[in-house]
């Protein structure tokens, strides 16, 4: 714990990609961080149909996870040691209806501007053919550990 609080946040992200373990809602929603780097996150998943709502299409909340995880780790990518962040307001519009068979989606998430207290990021979430399925806006607090 003393060795992570002196790496930057793309530091912390690098090692956790390196180390394969995955992060809580990743594993629950079998989402995962495939690409870091300053300013940009990437995650990919593959939804079935044990995400999916009432109307038998995959939930909403699974691509609001991913385009939140990939504007959340887009900024923590930028972060010194001693930062942390929280989202603030997560703006996710949906243009194609997810579902078992659309196979592995991503989430691409970057920094659009940075200031000393918020971050504003924005991601969107294709399908392997590059289709767009949800895109997001989203604001940042950026405070101290």
């Amino acid at each position: 714990m003393a060795d992570q609080a002196l790496r930057s946040g793309l530091e912390e992200l690098r090692a956790l990609m390196e180390s394969g373990r995955g992060m809580g809602i990743g594993e629950t929603l079998r989402f995962r961080l495939v690409e870091i780097e300053d300013g940009r996150a990437v995650f990919e998943g593959e939804p079935g149909i044990d995400v999916y709502n009432p109307i038998g299409t995959v939930h909403g909340g699974y691509a609001a996870a991913l385009l939140d995880s990939a504007c959340g780790c887009a900024v923590h990518s930028r972060l010194s040691a001693a930062q942390g962040y929280s989202t603030l307001e997560l703006k996710v519009a949906y243009h194609k209806a997810l579902t078992a068979s659309t196979g592995v989606v991503r989430a691409v998430g970057s920094v659009v501007s940075m200031g000393r207290r918020a971050a504003f990021a924005e991601a969107r979430l294709t399908d392997g053919d590059g289709r767009l399925y949800a895109s997001a806006t989203s604001t940042l607090i950026i405070m101290e550990r």
